[in-house]
């Protein structure tokens, strides 16, 4: 992916990695339009970043990520990067059978299924781009889950799965499918589960993955992780039992 003169759009882009994303795609000579649910929190984001373009959106709804891709195409005809940012976190006991699993919203529809659809939606109009790229937000948790999580930990592993998938159909186009899959960082995402357990440590700064993330675009690399996810990653079968009994033996 070139790292300058793209126009890039990504969902969930007014906080956090999203918002630090575009931040830094801007500085480096690039046109960013964000979206997400929230008015005001676009409204900061505007005041923060003059130069960028937002749009109001939830993306967890099929009809206005419908009416996102129309719009984004009639208004940015030349638009080459989509990023597949926006996402949710959410504690569920499956012991309550479902009373935890739709409060603040779906994870599989947000966290898998829009990205599926946008990717989909896109692909033909990047593919007639000469250089264009699909990044796709997965975690470390794709790897190796924490149960508290087990929905979440589910759908970044699917959507790793996807851009595994995904970068093969379209080997042959000028669209790279690129896979951020970040650490814990430290985030507005799900603080009330980060709050409740009294954690201590809540990751690395936005800014120090985003580096971390722009470096390795640099170098070409289409998975990018850190050093905390690689060991993940490229864990034996033996390391993974080893790794989720010692990741969640702190369960109540």
């Amino acid at each position: 992916m070139k790292m300058t003169g793209n126009t890039v759009l990504i969902t969930g882009g007014s906080a956090g990695i999203g918002l630090e994303l575009a931040k830094r795609l801007l500085e480096i000579g690039n046109e960013v339009i964000i979206c997400g649910r929230s008015e005001a929190r676009l409204a900061e984001a505007k005041q923060q970043l003059p130069n960028i373009h937002t749009k109001q959106c939830d993306v967890a709804d099929r009809s206005q990520r419908e009416a996102l891709y129309e719009w984004a195409l009639k208004e940015y005809p030349n638009l080459n990067v989509l990023v597949n940012n926006a996402g949710i976190q959410k504690e569920i006991d499956f012991k309550k059978g479902t009373e935890e699993l739709f409060v603040d919203g779906d994870e599989i529809e947000l966290n898998f299924q829009a990205p599926v659809h946008l990717s989909a939606l896109f692909t033909p109009h990047l593919m007639k781009q000469p250089e264009a790229a699909i990044v796709q937000v997965t975690s470390g948790l794709a790897f190796n889950p924490l149960a508290v999580y087990p929905v979440y930990c589910a759908t970044k592993a699917a959507l790793h799965s996807f851009s595994l998938t995904l970068r093969h159909q379209l080997r042959d186009t000028s669209v790279e499918v690129i896979e951020m899959a970040p650490p814990m960082v430290d985030t507005g995402l799900n603080q009330k589960s980060r709050d409740k357990q009294g954690l201590t440590y809540r990751g690395i700064s936005s800014e120090e993955y985003v580096q971390y993330f722009l470096d390795g675009l640099k170098e070409g690399k289409q998975e990018i992780t850190n050093e905390r996810v690689e060991g993940l990653r490229d864990a034996t079968r033996a390391d993974y039992d080893r790794l989720f009994e010692h990741m969640n033996t702190q369960e109540n």
